[in-house]
């Protein structure tokens, strides 16, 4: 039977990407961003997932401001990056899982969310960062289910949405027959507001993380015009961390977290969990 063995929240700004593709990770002045990745990567060798379901939102390599989904499912054999702006990359494949995605997709539809299906999605930064902190080397041994919340322009889903969604992707996973080890990944966050250059509200980030291990549905009762004030316009992809968490159900054991601020005009996150039950 399928099974989440894990949930992890992570920022993915692209100075993480640029400091992972330069290997400069221990001389930048957020090290310690990266040093609280040791214990997860001794986990992941432990655990050993063999998917990873990466909640995200797109920044524009597959979904125009004429054409948002609140919700899309990738559903192919394999993901690849793109340009977005910043000239082409290297090209890189991203193994999928089809028969899981097809399997959540109905699940889905079942449980009254209209989501999105993506027979062919292109992956961008926010899903790649992750997977690279996750897996260091550019050799990415688990398939790859992308996720993505829209958190770019209204109607927005609200945190309340989100946390269900999660709940749902979590109920669709315990009902697949194959035998799967599931790590479900929130790439987002937190504050930060790329008008302003630098808001950040270290109070609230840190609330932010309590809140996602201890009271979860706590964070629920914000409205996403709170979630700016506070948190910037940006702020809005700890929708991300909200729907992992929604996934991981129960209570849970935290292996590793870190908070640094400033990473870039950001505060600068990462926490992994598992279920108190598999501790």
């Amino acid at each position: 039977m399928a099974r989440i063995v894990g949930g992890l929240g992570t920022s993915h700004v692209p100075m993480i990407g640029r400091t992972i593709a330069a290997n400069r990770q221990q001389e930048v002045s957020f090290r310690p961003f990266f040093d609280a990745y040791g214990p997860v990567h001794d986990w992941l060798e432990r655990v050993k997932p063999d998917v990873a379901i990466v909640f995200y939102n797109d920044h524009g390599l597959n979904f125009a401001l004429d054409n948002m989904p609140t919700f899309a499912i990738g559903a192919a054999h394999e993901y690849r990056n793109a340009d977005e702006g910043w000239g082409e990359p290297e090209p890189r494949i991203f193994r999928g899982a089809p028969e899981l995605s097809w399997h959540m997709i109905q699940s889905l539809i079942t449980d009254e969310f209209d989501v999105s299906t993506c027979r062919e999605m292109l992956f961008d930064h926010a899903g790649i960062t992750a997977l690279d902190l996750l897996f260091p080397g550019h050799d990415v041994p688990v398939a790859t289910i992308p996720i993505v919340i829209n958190a770019v322009q209204p109607p927005l889903p609200t945190p309340a949405r989100c946390y269900k969604l999660g709940q749902a992707i979590g109920r669709a996973i315990a009902s697949y027959d194959g035998d799967r080890k599931v790590l479900v990944v929130g790439s987002g966050g937190l504050s930060h507001e790329l008008g302003e250059f630098g808001k950040i509200n270290e109070p609230f980030d840190r609330m932010t993380m309590e809140k996602i291990v201890a009271a979860p549905e706590d964070l629920t009762r914000y409205t996403n015009d709170e979630i700016v004030d506070l948190a910037g316009a940006q702020g809005l992809e700890l929708m991300t961390w909200i729907a992992m968490r929604g996934a991981v159900a129960g209570a849970v054991d935290v292996i590793s977290s870190v908070y640094h601020a400033p990473i870039s005009h950001t505060g600068g996150a990462m926490m992994l969990i598992e279920p108190a039950a598999y501790g």
